[in-house]
């Protein structure tokens, strides 16, 4: 149990791939702390980590708002690891954007999570350790037809990660990210299909992933001492889509 004895606060837990992370660290003995603004799944993901033994309450949060985002932080209390995995997907050609999309888009996928980060790394440079895992997209590297605006707040979280990292590995707060290929997940779901087909055949692989075989990167950043090296890294569990 990697993770036993360290406390876990995931933003975005009742997500596919957040609450993917969140079972897999309750696995790993991790204590949780699972924010998210839609509290019904978000309760039936704790109840499930409880089932696995391990210590899990629920918090409520809303991106957008600055001071959602210290209330949840100060709930948290000071956590090991902090996963931001919150975020949101809208398909659309450039000339249909809208101004209201694009900044909702921004506020909850990129500035979500700089006010996370900034609210929760404080307490770890003062205590001298802290993981922080950023779940980007590949599409921050590649970029993505009718996915700009998905695209440019993913690359922003590449960036700030790698900024961040930069900046508190001094205090041996290790901060790195995940840019997974496309996941099978409500989020995705609402892709067109002519999207998803098109994506399906440049796939090495093949196929989309699962949001548990996503976790594991996960893992293994937040624990020690296998994750001990790394610093401002992008792990991709892309299906072969990326290959740096």
């Amino acid at each position: 149990m990697t993770l036993a004895g360290r406390t876990a606060l995931i933003v975005g837990a009742a997500g596919g791939i957040g609450s993917a992370i969140a079972y897999a660290f309750a696995a790993e003995g991790a204590t949780l702390v699972l924010a998210d603004h839609e509290q019904r799944h978000l309760a039936e993901v704790a109840e499930g980590c409880r089932s696995v033994g391990a210590a899990a309450r629920t918090e409520f949060v809303d991106l957008r708002d600055e001071t959602s985002v210290r209330d949840l932080a100060r709930a948290a209390e000071g956590p090991d690891i902090l996963v931001n995995c919150a975020g949101l997907l809208l398909e659309a050609p450039l000339e249909e954007i809208t101004t209201e999309d694009f900044g909702r888009l921004m506020d909850v996928t990129l500035r979500g999570v700089f006010l996370s980060c900034r609210e929760v790394a404080p307490a770890m440079k003062v205590r001298g350790s802290g993981r922080i895992i950023n779940v980007a997209s590949q599409l921050g590297i590649t970029g993505g037809a009718r996915l700009s605006h998905y695209a440019a707040a993913k690359a922003g979280v590449l960036g700030f990660t790698k900024s961040i990292a930069r900046e508190l590995a001094p205090h041996n707060v290790l901060v790195n990210a995940i840019a997974p290929g496309p996941i099978d997940t409500a989020m995705t779901a609402s892709i067109t299909g002519e999207w998803k087909d098109a994506k399906l055949r440049e796939l090495p692989l093949g196929r989309f992933g699962r949001p548990e075989e996503v976790a594991p990167s996960a893992v293994l950043l937040a624990s020690d001492p296998g994750g001990n090296l790394y610093v401002g890294q992008t792990l991709g569990p892309n299906s072969g889509d990326v290959m740096p």
